[in-house]
């Protein structure tokens, strides 16, 4: 059988383990889930008679600050709550079957409790106005009878100012008692009242026989009247306010605790269906799991078993391609492969074997070839640093190549103009010679046209040659110095003034602007055509990356001195800039950025070998993208370097430190 037939097996096995359990665990899911739902059913009706509890509580409190201190705020708030419990209980007697054969009593015991609201408000109402004309009316009048009698006393040794100052005193105190009694149900405060109303009506009989006018005894019998109705409303306020107490315990209280009992009934069911549901879940999933493990300790023997055949059947088989690999690792070719005629994959393995086998078999043959191969290759490696040398060599020179092509054309322009006007002017000699050998003569206006001409010609051959020559000794300089790299002292601001002149040919051709600052008086010891080279490479260089794409921009190239001993020379650009991955490379032979645009990578790598070998001098680099780049060259004004350091094999010459900054 074929190992695939072998490993589905397997699978087919595990299969039918995972469909079984699957089976068996989709339908203990599904008791499960009814057992968990009659849990959260019942959860959430204890959650539903907890808040019903709650807002009982709630209501009950809220009834009795109205009581004590009525407000239409408090009374919104009692009526906000009131609707929230009659519909929440009537929102679960539709939805929740736990609760649909107890909603209606509690229902009816919360009817009650409200109910009993709306009579304590009527009773509240009589109260109040109760207190309002018979408690605070007729105080209101004693008040006024009492300025009106100390009015009519002339003044305070009368007979009648004792007894009436007591009475006055009696009834401000009486009144405060009333008031305190009205808002706490004090009973001290009630007696007090009563007492003060006695000491009030006491007074006044004794008040009247001390009166000395009219006006006294008058005021004292109006007094008297309005003491017996105060005493008559307080009375009448204290059975009131009895009755409203009786009303709030027998029936508010009352209906309440009732309602809290029903609920507390409900609880202790929910409580019992709860752990009911709770059991009827924990015996669903031990039967689950036991039955699970039992069917998993089944099967797995069984697929222990198979496994174990199935990996002795190929295990055995394996170890036996394992030797003769091993043995044709060891070099012993000779002993055959077992097994190349099975037709499953270990089969196909063992035929894969000898033919590697096979393969050792070539593979010793061609170890001569492969010797012969790596000499050559030596031999071409050789070569090809010599080439790399000679490329390195060559590049050195290509911007001078450059140059003479660019010093070319500008000379073609001059030399062009002379050449038509030396060929106009034989042409117009001949003309001239031809009429002056001719029969008719020579007329004067002839001959001053001649010689007005050929006075133009030799202006114009004469200043056309004159910028040839201009141009050609210019650039003849500068090539001599960077052919013959002769050492001699120069001045700075002469050869880089020859070193522009030859360069103006790039300029022509780019929107490039191109500004000097080096001073007069620098004088160098050294090289002047490796500083050709060092500036002519970097101005290239700055044309073809940071100004690509016929792109406008500066380059500015200043001198100053740096000490007794050392010059700065700083050529910068307001160009693309350099990201810093490129800066880290930007002197390494051979890395360009231009690679598919004819780029050697060349460039930047020579001017470093020059100006820190040839010139002993040091190169440091500063660019940002997008803002330009600056190289900043610091040389010493005698150089220390030499001539032949630039000419040995190339690679040594590599700098293995770039100085950088981002």
């Amino acid at each position: 059988m074929p190992i695939r037939w072998r490993i589905l097996s397997i699978a087919a096995l595990n299969s039918a383990v995972v469909i079984v359990l699957v089976a068996m665990i989709w339908n203990g899911a599904q008791v499960l889930s009814s057992a968990w739902d009659d849990v959260r059913q019942v959860r959430e009706s204890d959650r539903i008679l907890a808040l019903l509890e709650s807002e009982t509580g709630r209501l009950q409190n809220l009834i009795h600050r109205y009581i004590n201190q009525p407000s239409p705020d408090l009374f919104a708030e009692i009526l906000l709550l009131r609707e929230a419990v009659l519909g929440t209980l009537a929102d679960r007697a539709a939805k929740d079957p736990m609760l649909s054969g107890s909603v209606e009593e509690l229902e009816r015991t919360t009817d009650r409790f409200l109910n009993g609201f709306g009579e304590l408000r009527s009773v509240q109402a009589t109260i109040a106005k109760t207190y309002e004309e018979q408690v605070q009316g007729p105080a209101k009048d004693m008040a006024g009878l009492y300025s009106i009698i100390e009015g009519a006393t002339g003044h305070r040794d009368a007979l009648i100012w004792p007894s009436l100052g007591k009475s006055r005193e009696a009834f401000t105190a009486m009144l405060v008692a009333a008031n305190s009694y009205y808002l706490s149900l004090s009973p001290g405060a009630a007696d007090d009242a009563r007492r003060n109303t006695e000491t009030i009506e006491k007074t006044i009989p004794v008040m009247i026989d001390l009166a000395d006018n009219d006006l006294q005894k008058m005021a004292l019998q109006k007094l008297a009247t309005r003491t017996t109705a105060l005493r008559e409303g307080f009375a009448k306020l204290s059975e009131q306010l009895t009755n409203r107490t009786e009303l709030l315990r027998n029936t508010i209280d009352a209906s309440q605790a009732e309602a809290i009992g029903a609920i507390d009934d409900l609880s202790t069911k929910m409580r019992q269906r709860e752990q009911k549901a709770q059991e009827t879940f924990d015996r669903t999933l031990a039967d689950i799991s036991r039955r699970v493990l039992s069917i998993a300790v089944i099967f797995l023997g069984i697929i222990l078993t198979a496994g174990v055949l199935i990996a002795l059947s190929i295990r055995l088989p394996l170890q036996q391609i394992m030797t003769a690999m091993r043995a044709i690792t060891l070099g012993d070719l000779g002993r055959e492969v077992q097994g190349t005629r099975a037709r499953d994959e270990v089969g196909a393995m063992a035929r894969a074997v000898e033919v590697f086998r096979e393969n050792a078999i070539a593979k010793r043959q061609t170890e001569d070839e492969l010797r012969a191969s790596k000499e050559k290759a030596e031999s071409a490696l050789l070569e090809l640093n010599t080439a790399q040398q000679n490329l390195i060599d060559a590049e050195r020179l290509a911007a001078l190549g450059g140059l003479v092509a660019g010093v070319a054309h500008e000379v073609n322009n001059p030399i062009g103009i002379s050449l038509t006007v030396a060929s106009s002017f034989a042409r117009r000699s001949e003309i001239f010679e031809a009429q002056l050998r001719g029969d008719g003569g020579l007329r004067r206006s002839q001959l001053e046209e001649f010689v007005q001409s050929s006075r133009d010609a030799s202006q114009q051959l004469v200043a056309n040659l004159t910028r040839a020559g201009e141009l050609i000794q210019s650039f003849k300089q500068v090539a001599v110095d960077r052919s013959h790299a002769e050492r001699r002292q120069f001045s700075l601001s002469e050869a880089t003034d020859q070193i522009i002149a030859s360069l103006r040919p790039v300029l022509k051709r780019s929107p490039i602007t191109l500004q000097v600052d080096v001073p007069e008086g620098l004088l160098l010891d050294g090289y002047p055509g490796s500083y050709g080279q060092i500036l002519t490479n970097l101005f290239l260089n700055a044309a073809n990356h940071a100004f690509a794409d016929s792109r406008a921009g500066t380059i500015t190239i200043s001198a100053r001195p740096r000490g007794t001993e050392d010059i700065e020379i700083i050529f910068a650009d307001d160009g693309a800039g350099m990201t810093p991955d490129v800066q880290r490379q930007a002197f390494d032979p051979f890395f360009t950025t231009r690679r598919n645009e004819g780029g050697t990578g060349l460039g930047l790598h020579i001017v470093y070998n020059l100006v820190t070998q040839q010139l002993g001098g040091r190169m440091m680099l500063e660019s940002k993208l997008g803002q330009g780049t600056t190289f900043r060259i610091i040389m010493p004004r005698i150089a220390k370097g030499g001539a032949q350091s630039t000419e040995s094999d190339g690679t040594s010459q590599w700098p293995n430190r770039t100085m950088s900054s981002t």
